[in-house]
């Protein structure tokens, strides 16, 4: 007998939402010069949550010059362990206030609250702490015995972990001692709003953090504006490479991380049981809205007709729908325009003669949503294997030889990440000896942790964030 999960909704009680919120400039909520706003909703029902004000270059030029003086006459010049006060003080509010920034997150994402209650809002309290404690001990970094800030960092981030992708930027950029202009994405600005009032009630400096809201105008007049001194962007290749054209020729200093077509490499002796799991977590999480994700599933042929029946039942248990729900997997879609790409490219997919599968799954009638779907038959033509999808959808190709199996995961602009099933530690490292990505799993996927790099190659960007590596970026 199967019984049903009884909904268990967490309350939106915790989050008290403003009917419009204003830029974030110099520790002041401010108006945008132009009075302009756009509308953030909820993907899950399409439901409004609030007005965001929009910033034009008046605003970046009133933000930057509020970030430059900032870091001139205060942060820079304080010393790293008072730095690292700040950087805890604000690391621990975060975990005062993670309940409320959980369930906002959800309710402005998409994603599932228990992926925001226990993965999202840890690590962001995660970042803060660790990199405080860098703050006081950058001359032993390895970095040189005197290592400098650069100055103001224009930080745009993208919405499919928008507090996470925060965190990545600010935390090391203000141990370091460079002080921060950043812009959320668009469709997701909510908790970088609410992340400004954790700046208020820490007593951050004014200007040493700034949030400027709006669209991909906003985000270009933020990068090419004259007064920063260090470009960071998380977010899709097409962007990065327009990024990566309009800082050309200055000395900015720039760091890209951008898509991924992450391979997950399945060998015959993997213990099957596990490698499911990893391959549904390594796709299916945060709905595949993930750069790392690994959406590529590289089998053994002789495992193949074992392994696939497998996946299909865990895929088949997931449950879609309410993200508010504690037993939810998969979530909304972040937006319509997201979700128009995912369809297009599944469609191309079963176009070019894949042979598409979801399981049974009542989709809600309003807000966007996609089902879990599994394409096999894919071959290294078809645009399902090579364009990044960003979205719940599993590509499967099949292999022979290890040799086959690194040629195939090699085979794509993309260089972020990857996976590797094998209980043998002799193959795993010659697999991951010769794979072209910047972050290799090793019978695990998509785990994360402040203290180890991340980045890419290729068109994946350059550059490395977490760790004493993602300090560099930040130090001249």
């Amino acid at each position: 007998m199967i019984f049903e999960y009884a909904p268990a909704p967490e309350s939106r009680s915790v989050v008290t939402l403003r009917e419009t919120y204003e830029l974030f400039v110099d520790g002041a909520f401010t108006p945008a010069e132009s009075g302009e706003h756009l509308t953030t909703v909820d993907p899950a029902d399409g439901s409004e949550l609030a007005r965001v004000a929009v910033a034009g270059p008046a605003d970046v030029d009133k933000a930057v010059a509020a970030a430059r003086r900032a870091y001139d006459t205060v942060w820079s010049r304080m010393s790293g362990a008072e730095r690292g006060k700040y950087l805890f003080r604000i690391a621990r509010v975060i975990q005062e206030r993670s309940r409320e920034l959980a369930v906002l997150e959800s309710m402005d994402n998409g994603k599932p609250i228990k992926e925001t209650r226990d993965v999202d809002l840890p690590l962001v309290a995660a970042h803060f702490f660790y990199y405080a404690g860098w703050a006081d001990k950058l001359a032993h970094a390895g970095l040189g015995p005197d290592p400098r800030p650069l100055g103001v960092a224009a930080q745009v981030i993208p919405w499919n972990f928008p507090l996470l992708m925060l965190a990545w930027k600010i935390a090391p950029a203000l141990a370091t001692g460079n002080t921060v202009v950043l812009k959320p994405a668009e469709t997701t600005p909510l908790t970088a709003l609410a992340f400004a009032e954790i700046c208020q009630e820490a007593d951050l400096p004014p200007g040493v953090v700034n949030i400027l809201t709006g669209a991909g105008e906003t985000g270009r007049a933020l990068v090419e504006h004259p007064g920063t001194d260090k470009v960071a962007f998380t977010g899709s290749t097409e962007v990065g490479r327009q990024i990566a054209r309009a800082v050309a020729g200055t000395d900015k200093r720039v760091t890209l991380e951008l898509g991924g077509k992450g391979a997950n490499i399945v060998y015959d002796d993997a213990a099957i049981d596990q490698a499911v799991e990893g391959i549904v977590s390594g796709i299916f999480f945060n709905q595949g809205h993930v750069c790392c994700a690994g959406s590529r599933l590289l089998v053994q042929e002789s495992i193949a007709e074992e392994l696939l029946p497998l996946l299909k039942a865990r895929i088949s248990r997931l449950r879609l729908g309410d993200p508010l729900d504690k037993n939810t997997d998969i979530g909304a879609i972040n937006s319509a325009e997201q979700l128009e790409r995912i369809r297009e490219l599944t469609d191309a997919g079963e176009a070019e003669g894949a042979e598409r599968w979801s399981p049974a799954c009542d989709l809600p009638g309003s807000g966007y949503w996609f089902a879990p779907t599994i394409l096999t038959g894919v071959s290294q033509a078809h645009r399902v294997a090579r364009e990044e999808i960003f979205g719940p959808v599993l590509s499967v190709l099949t292999f022979r030889t290890p040799e086959e199996a690194v040629a195939k995961a090699n085979n794509t602009p993309y260089g972020l990440s990857a996976g590797v099933w094998t209980e043998k530690g002799s193959r795993m490292l010659w697999t991951a000896e010769r794979l072209r990505a910047g972050v290799v799993w090793s019978n695990t996927f998509n785990k994360f942790d402040p203290t180890s790099p991340f980045g890419g190659y290729k068109e994946s960007g350059y550059g490395r964030e977490g760790g004493r590596h993602g300090l560099e970026a930040y130090l001249g």
